[in-house]
């Protein structure tokens, strides 16, 4: 297998990309073969600086960056040379199977969407956030702040999408499917909650267990939580607050409140498009790195995107 790895995306790359990289290294199982995309001037001397060296490297030379705050679209258009647009070039002609990269969202969305094309079925690309549950288990948010504004049909198929996820990549045999919802009883909620369930309890792709509250999102009562995006995105951000509060308060080495912190996962894929794409946050360490690598790994290895492709054939 081969990923495309963004050495020139995140706050503190390419150190921190380096770094994730020789982690990956250490460990002698691992067998995929990995192109670095980024300026060989400023990668290559830190590849030499920490020793990492492997005949399963490649170092491909992109002397542009797309910064933060660039329009994705533009900054995609205008700046071929950049690491982010080679990466998805690498991904369309079947170079690469899989690209990741901490750098600009935005340019990663629109590269992934108009790159490597959505499935055919799909109506929007989401994104998900892990959840971890207190009995040690995980559970994922589908949609995660992608999609801020939501038809109940995407609602529907982010149900599938994530319930795909959650098998192939965290291993949840037949996982349950939640609406999040003010209320567990059917017809509560707003609009949207009470058009998407009937849809959802219809789904013979899933398997719906009904409306859940927010005081279920850490319990096992369901797998697979599914929102729009707006309100994704706030429970996301919730989360990411709980380790802060844990470290601050002294809980930080608690074996639960230590799974929230963002490093454990590394990033997220954006599900519903035709190949492996993920994305990292902007704050990436070297742990955080490695762990994207081994989700481009998992998804590839799952063939996921491929098993997407056939279930919205049908």
């Amino acid at each position: 297998m081969n990923i495309g790895f963004d050495m020139m995306g995140g706050d503190f790359a390419p150190l921190e990309a380096v770094k994730g990289l020789q982690l990956y290294l250490s460990d002698n199982t691992r067998t995929a073969s990995i192109y670095c995309i980024g300026d060989e001037t400023l990668v290559k001397p830190l590849l030499e600086e920490y020793q990492v060296t492997s005949p399963n490297l490649h170092l491909i030379h992109a002397p542009e960056v797309i910064g933060y705050h660039e329009h994705p679209t533009k900054a995609l258009k205008e700046k071929q040379r950049s690491s982010i647009a080679i990466g998805f070039h690498l991904l369309a002609t079947g170079k690469i199977d899989a690209f990741i990269s901490a750098g600009n969202t935005g340019a990663m969305l629109v590269g992934a969407m108009f790159s490597i094309k959505t499935i055919p079925g799909v109506l929007r690309p989401t994104i998900s956030t892990v959840v971890p549950k207190i009995n040690g288990g995980t559970g994922i948010i589908m949609d995660a702040g992608l999609n801020s504004d939501c038809k109940p049909e995407q609602l529907d198929q982010f149900a599938i999408l994530g319930s795909l996820y959650a098998g192939n990549i965290f291993n949840i045999e037949n996982p349950k499917v939640g609406l999040m919802n003010v209320g567990e009883e059917e017809g509560k909620g707003n609009i949207l909650a009470q058009a998407t369930y009937p849809l959802l309890k219809a789904n013979t792709k899933i398997n719906f267990i009904g409306n859940i509250e927010g005081r279920d999102l850490f319990n096992d009562k369901a797998d697979v939580i599914v929102c729009d995006g707006f309100t994704g995105n706030i429970i996301l951000k919730m989360a990411e607050s709980v380790y802060d509060l844990a470290q601050q308060r002294g809980f930080a080495n608690d074996e639960y409140f230590a799974r929230f912190h963002y490093e454990n996962y590394g990033g997220t894929p954006v599900l519903g498009v035709a190949k492996p794409v993920i994305i990292g946050h902007g704050i990436s360490n070297a742990k955080a790195f490695k762990n994207m690598i081994a989700v481009a790994e998992k998804m590839i290895e799952s063939d996921i995107c491929g098993k997407m492709t056939e279930l919205f054939k049908s």
